[in-house]
């Protein structure tokens, strides 16, 4: 390695460690090839040198090691012919999933209608969740949106959602494996008990009466009920739909249970369930920004959700969003740059070469990603 001050870096060299921001945040990581956008992040973070990789020559001199793997300083990144292949791959993935996730909202539909008549087909909805697995590396909580959403699916999306996204959180905090999938049919039947509440009541755009919200409430009970005679379902399953309702204050609801009674399975799909609510486009209200509603589960954690799992699910969903192209809620469009991992929800977003820092500038916020 070789280290170099910021006045000699060139776009097209490579990092060879971590630049590290004074707070110790990872500002860029080791083996980043050098782009023009990222000097300008050096500059306002003033970070006065990098160490940046280095190739021996055959006369046994060094040459700083650029993206091509052998060039000078300052040349600019050759892209591999293969980049497309990968490309092409990565693409083929996600279709995948989009078409695996289409074919589990379409089996959770009819699971659901006929829960009232029918034993549910958990074996079936199982076999489903599985394949959505195999291409959970093509989900990202926070990007992730259905095509061609039908308004009255609302209840089915939300459903599959709540799945995968617990599914995912069950793994981030090290569950055992044994619990993963049970945590996915959590998060799948936790609404289920909305099948015996009055569907207008469901759909009502107004403010509902006392007695409209004590029925919605009734959800909760329906739900554990109808889990009762399902099979291949662990009783976690049906104390998650009874208790994601409750807070760890003891201020929920059926039971006002207080956080150490919390089933863990309901403590997961809760956050699940507030973040897919409020970011799912309903009939009745727009979909909000992904990153205003992680600040407000965040709040939440403060006597109403387990404070652990919040920073879990915050952290974990917010980790890999530099480069994300983003439209901010002033209508600017532009790349988040760097996420300060003690305010995940505010990054840094470059807009046409100015560098705006969230945390500063608290009036604005991510309104949408783009990308």
């Amino acid at each position: 390695m070789a280290l170099v001050t910021l006045s000699e870096v060139k776009p097209g060299l490579k990092l060879g460690s971590n630049v590290e921001t004074l707070r110790g945040n990872v500002l860029l990581q080791k083996g980043k090839i050098i782009l023009p956008k990222d000097i300008e992040v050096l500059k306002a973070f003033m970070i006065g040198h990098i160490d940046v990789e280095q190739e021996r020559t055959a006369t046994g001199s060094t040459n700083t090691k650029g993206a091509s793997g052998g060039t000078e300083a300052g040349s600019v990144p050759v892209i591999d012919k293969n980049g497309d292949h990968t490309s092409t791959i990565a693409s083929a993935s996600f279709t995948a999933f989009m078409e695996d996730y289409e074919k589990m909202v379409t089996l959770t539909k009819n699971a659901f209608l006929s829960s009232l008549a029918a034993e549910l087909p958990v074996y079936e909805l199982r076999t489903q969740l599985e394949a959505l697995f195999v291409h959970l590396n093509q989900y990202n909580v926070l990007t992730f949106s259905p095509r061609n959403m039908k308004e009255h699916d609302y209840v089915y999306h939300h459903a599959v959602l709540c799945a995968v996204t617990s599914y995912q959180l069950a793994q981030w905090i090290d569950l055992p494996a044994k619990d993963w999938m049970q945590v996915a049919f959590a998060g799948l039947f936790h609404d289920i008990g909305n099948n015996k509440v009055d569907p207008q009541i469901l759909q009502k755009p107004s403010s509902l009466t006392k007695d409209e919200q004590e029925e919605i409430r009734q959800h909760t009970k329906y739900g554990y009920q109808i889990l009762k005679q399902a099979k291949a379902i662990n009783e976690g399953v049906r104390l998650a739909a009874l208790q994601h309702h409750e807070k760890v204050d003891g201020s929920g609801y059926p039971l006002q249970l207080n956080g150490t009674q919390i089933h863990i399975y309901a403590k997961i799909v809760a956050i699940a369930d507030i973040f897919h609510a409020m970011t799912l486009e309903k009939i009745y209200r727009k979909a909000q920004s992904p990153y205003l509603v992680l600040e407000q589960i965040q709040s939440e954690a403060f006597g109403k959700l387990d404070p652990s799992i919040v920073n879990v699910f915050i952290q974990r969903s917010t980790r890999i969003h530099n480069g994300l192209r983003v439209r901010l809620s002033n209508n600017q469009i532009g790349e988040i740059i760097f996420s300060d991992r003690d305010h995940p929800t505010r990054p840094m977003v470059s807009v046409e070469g100015s560098i705006i820092n969230l945390m500063q500038q608290t009036q604005l916020y991510i309104q949408d990603i783009l990308s």
